[in-house]
């Protein structure tokens, strides 16, 4: 099975002026494009797991020969994590959520804006290049996270509700290194219906 890069649900410019168009196309098109090709490298002549679907071979990398390790938890963490973070952008987005999710974020953070800070901290306070993320844990409770690289929770056996991209590629030609205002923009376009979706999926 050869891993592909997936059509986004909307034009590269529908997220102007958060996240530009200029952004969405390379990070789309070259970045995103070069994880799925060095994935689908990697897995060659490894007919144990080349016809693994994408979120199985997140949780059984411990399984793969050394030798392709590092180039499948890379690559294929790039794949996952990208794949899931334009799912999770849209033009109509931003506000909150609603429903059970935003009853769970009240429950466990006492508001939405005290997880909207906890959530810019860890996406803040990253060093480096990597991701923030709302997650489902063990057990059942919400948490916000951060890993380095492409690497995510799913890895650990978590579930993955919301993720954001803080490597410099994702947001250097319009901020520069003004990682914050990144951040503050992009909650403009966060899809709160789809990120309920995958909340309740998980239930």
């Amino acid at each position: 099975m050869k891993h592909t890069l997936p059509n986004l649900q909307y034009p590269y410019d529908a997220l102007e002026p958060h996240i530009d168009k200029e952004t969405m196309e390379i990070h789309h098109t070259k970045h995103h494009q070069a994880y799925v090709t060095k994935l689908n490298q990697a897995l060659e002549n490894q007919d144990a797991f080349e016809e693994k679907e994408l979120e199985a071979l997140m949780t059984s990398l411990e399984e793969l020969p050394q030798e392709v390790y590092w180039a499948v938890r890379n690559n294929g963490g790039g794949h996952y994590n990208h794949r899931l973070f334009w799912k999770i952008l849209s033009p109509q987005g931003g506000g909150k959520p609603t429903g059970k999710l935003l009853e769970a974020i009240e429950k466990t953070f006492g508001s939405f804006e005290a997880f909207q800070e906890s959530f810019n901290n860890a996406a803040t306070t990253r060093f480096g290049s990597g991701w923030a993320w709302l997650i489902l844990n063990k057990n059942q409770e919400l948490e916000v996270t951060s890993t380095p690289n492409q690497d995510n929770p799913l890895m650990d056996g978590n579930k993955i509700l919301l993720g954001l991209d803080v490597w410099e590629h994702a947001y250097y030609l319009k901020y520069q290194n003004k990682r914050p205002d990144y951040i503050h923009a992009w909650w403009n376009v966060v899809n709160w219906d789809y990120v309920s979706q995958r909340y309740e999926s998980f239930q």
